[in-house]
């Protein structure tokens, strides 16, 4: 694909966000708080957080209890790690899945960014095969997609919390930034 029409969807993608954050009914954003919303605040799109990457699959997928921000706990599976370079560092990051039967990863991560510029307790990426799985069987992993979790725009909602094990020693200035229209 080329840049400019990833640019282009990725804009596209982000205004569909914004339209349902301000008014759809399932928004997480509480009803009263709405009217105030004016958008999300992102990183530029940068095509050098955008990776193309073959998934280690984990022999053993090991159960993995993650930690929520109201104090629950949620077993997945570790599934399988990617390796990347950013910043001239090596970095690795787990993929999990909810179970045996699901299709789609899902990533939480920490990086210096966080509690910064972005959200503190971290962002998520999910990864669908039918759309983040290239032909020859590498995964997309796009950091501009990184996204808040719903527990930051509303208490009535229960985050899990990034696993140490994806705490990046690196800054990932892509995706969303840390939502300003705090709840009380």
């Amino acid at each position: 694909m080329e840049v400019s029409e990833w640019k282009a969807r990725l804009e596209r993608e982000r205004e569909e966000k914004d339209r349902f954050l301000a008014a759809h009914w399932q928004s997480p954003i509480p009803p009263q708080e709405r009217t105030r919303f004016k958008g999300l605040a992102y990183y530029p799109a940068d095509p050098a957080y955008r990776f193309e990457l073959e998934m280690h699959e984990h022999e053993e997928k090991n159960i993995i209890r993650m930690a929520y921000t109201k104090g629950n706990e949620q077993e997945f599976l570790r599934w399988g790690e990617f390796w990347f370079t950013i910043s001239g560092q090596k970095q690795v990051l787990q993929a999990y899945k909810s179970d045996l039967e699901e299709k789609r990863l899902f990533i939480l991560f920490r990086d210096s960014t966080s509690g910064r510029e972005t959200y503190g307790a971290g962002r998520y990426l999910d990864l669908e095969p039918e759309r983040d799985l290239t032909p020859d069987g590498k995964w997309i992993l796009d950091f501009s997609k990184a996204y808040n979790p719903w527990c930051i725009y509303s208490k009535d909602y229960t985050c899990p919390l990034v696993p140490q094990e994806n705490w990046l020693e690196v800054a990932m200035p892509a995706g969303e930034k840390d939502y300003h229209l705090k709840k009380e």
